[in-house]
């Protein structure tokens, strides 16, 4: 794979920060939710539900607060949306970010992210220093696709084939990394190696073994 690679291309959530679901999860344990409620809501008419539109910017965050008010109300267990988006900015992951940096000397790199359009910048956080810190590594991609500012988000496969695009690489010759595996389905399926990210380890190693690139 390594001797032919022609990009490595990340999400950003859940991979270069840590994941908003050990947020979502904090949450339910504070308020007495079933664990994994927030995700299962957001499950739901995936392509078309509250989460969908917020990251196409359908809607603002008053409108997914009223939209997601109603969604987890019809599971039983009404959760203010604006909670939701409270809990979405995680932290960097510096070794991580080092190893973009990494990728960055052989290889093109690239990002795809679904976002929504709140907080400061595409890291959606209230924090400057935290937005600003974000900002810098994004510079680092040699393109970025978010999904508030283009219209479509993952899984949809356009958003795979565009970046392929820009890059101007074959996803035959691409490594994909993204905390879902919904998201990594239509990667796949284009070609692209694809890798699952559980955690800041798993991660290193499974990238290592993909790339050969020293230094990971």
């Amino acid at each position: 794979m390594s001797t032919n690679l022609q990009a490595v291309i990340w999400d950003f959530g859940g991979v270069l920060t840590s994941s908003p679901f050990e947020a979502f999860t904090r949450y339910e344990a504070d308020k007495g939710l079933p664990t994994d409620f927030i995700r299962g809501v957001n499950a739901v008419n995936g392509d078309t539900n509250a989460w969908a539109k917020l990251e196409r910017s359908e809607v603002d965050a008053d409108g997914f607060d009223a939209l997601f008010r109603e969604e987890s109300k019809s599971r039983g267990h009404e959760v203010p949306g604006k909670d939701i988006l409270g809990l979405l900015s995680g932290n960097l992951r510096p070794v991580v970010v080092d190893a973009l940096k990494t990728c960055k000397r052989y290889v093109k790199v690239g990002c795809i992210t679904n976002n929504a359009p709140i907080g400061k910048g595409a890291g959606m956080s209230s924090d400057a220093r935290k937005a600003a810190a974000v900002a810098e590594v994004l510079k680092e991609f040699h393109h970025v696709i978010e999904s508030s500012k283009l219209g479509i988000r993952k899984p949809d496969p356009r958003i795979y084939a565009l970046m392929c695009e820009a890059l101007d690489v074959d996803p035959n010759r691409c490594v994909y990394l993204d905390d879902l595996g919904i998201n990594l389905k239509p990667a796949r399926a284009m070609g692209m190696h694809t890798i699952k990210v559980v955690g800041e380890e798993q991660l290193l190693a499974d990238l290592r073994a993909a790339t050969g690139f020293a230094g990971i």
